[in-house]
């Protein structure tokens, strides 16, 4: 498992170090070295911790069969981009951006999707 375990921390957006990793899993830097090496396994609740927030079948992480990822409905990861972008500074750019389209109503939508139209032809 200590392999796996590696192989989903360096594949996550957050995985570019041990401490990155544990704080984006809310576990300890420590923790999380132990696992790595083998000289811990990680609890139940670890293990689908694990899984629920990088999206990995729980079976592969704890025995190498079957896919690594679970498939997400596309409502999955609109629902999943949404609570990243809910969990930004309020100055963040993203987080600004999906508040303005919070406030467009329904002209302003039909407005966007003629621009959008002329874009997409103009580019082919």
């Amino acid at each position: 498992m200590k392999d796996r375990l590696r192989k989903v921390r360096k594949l996550s957006p957050y995985g570019k170090n041990q401490e990155s990793f544990a704080i984006y899993l809310g576990i300890p830097q420590t923790n999380l070295a132990s696992y790595e090496t083998g000289r811990r396994t990680p609890s139940d609740a670890v293990i689908e911790l694990i899984c629920e927030k990088c999206n990995i079948n729980k079976t592969w992480l704890r025995t190498g069969e079957g896919e690594m990822t679970v498939k997400r409905t596309r409502n999955q990861e609109i629902a999943d981009f949404m609570n990243g972008v809910m969990e930004l500074p309020d100055q963040n750019m993203k987080k600004r951006l999906i508040e303005g389209l919070a406030r467009l109503d329904e002209n302003d939508w039909e407005n966007i999707l003629e621009i959008a139209e002329k874009l997409f032809k103009e580019g082919n």
